[in-house]
């Protein structure tokens, strides 16, 4: 049975900032999380065009993270196959990722987001059927609550307290309860997961799994974009393309030592029992 999620995300910035927000943020979480052994190696990024998203920046990145993958999950695979390789189409404000592992040949996850001027009510802005809209659940993320379970640690929790933070550049903040009704401007990203992992046995708890590493994985992602507004306020396009080429240049100078590799969704960390999450990875 394939897995349908849409999560809401409501953000305290304009459409036009959030494009420059969330680049900057995924490239300062990359180069904090990328060491000589472990993390993001990007195998290909290149514009591209086509009929369904017009223009954009097309990337192929592998995710090595195999000190980190739940004990669970070796029993059906050596840690260091489970390596995730990611396709991805950002043609904003619409963005696609496909996570595939040839070591489980027949799972996949995808992620498509459509980003929206919006408080986070328009429906099925992703144009399900009416099949997919049965199976679909949906869940909105409040970025002023933060994540207090284990899958926000592993990921890497943003520490602001957003009912007491004021942005010193803008004025924004706090967020106090209701304010996504309140706010100007505001912005919404609808993140749809989709997960089919039909394998017997632990297919159910692999699913389970990531949609609860996803969940973590874009509310701490989108807390540390609003908690650095002060720092990506302002920032033009052709700045953050220096910031993203000197992180490729450092990222360069350390490259990743070759493993014996196929590619899963980013697992990361054990949990109490065992179970784990993707690890510090961010993404749009």
């Amino acid at each position: 049975m394939v897995l349908i999620k849409e999560f809401r995300i409501v953000m305290p910035v304009s459409l036009e900032e959030y494009g420059i927000a969330q680049m900057y943020m995924v490239t300062k979480m990359q180069q904090k999380n990328t060491t000589s052994t472990e993390g993001i190696e990007v195998l290909e990024s290149r514009p591209f065009e086509d009929d369904v998203y017009g223009t954009g920046q097309y990337t192929s990145k592998v995710y090595r993270l195999q000190s980190k993958v739940p004990s669970w999950l070796t029993k059906f695979a050596p840690a260091q196959a489970l390596v995730m390789r990611e396709e991805a189409w950002n043609a904003y404000p619409s963005c696609k990722s496909v996570l595939k592992c040839p070591q489980f040949s027949k799972f996949q996850l995808t992620i498509e987001t459509v980003h929206r001027a919006d408080n986070g009510h328009s429906e099925n802005v992703h144009g399900l059927t009416k099949e997919q809209l049965a199976a679909r659940q949906v869940e909105y993320i409040d970025i002023a609550i933060p994540g207090k379970d284990c899958w926000s640690y592993l990921v890497g929790n943003c520490s602001i307290d957003f009912s007491k933070f004021k942005s010193e550049r803008t004025g924004r903040g706090p967020l106090a309860k209701g304010w996504q009704d309140r706010c100007d401007p505001v912005m919404t990203a609808y993140k749809l997961v989709t997960i089919d992992a039909p394998y017997w046995g632990f297919g159910r708890r692999l699913e389970q799994t990531l949609l609860a590493g996803e969940r973590a994985l874009f509310l701490e992602s989108h807390r540390h974009c609003f908690g650095w507004i002060d720092e990506w306020y302002g920032m033009n396009l052709q700045q953050i393309d220096h910031l993203m080429e000197r992180n490729k240049s450092m990222s360069d100078e350390r490259p990743l030592k070759p493993a014996w590799v196929t590619s899963t969704v980013h697992l990361n960390g054990k949990t109490p029992d065992g179970e784990g999450i993707h690890g510090k990875m961010y993404r749009p």
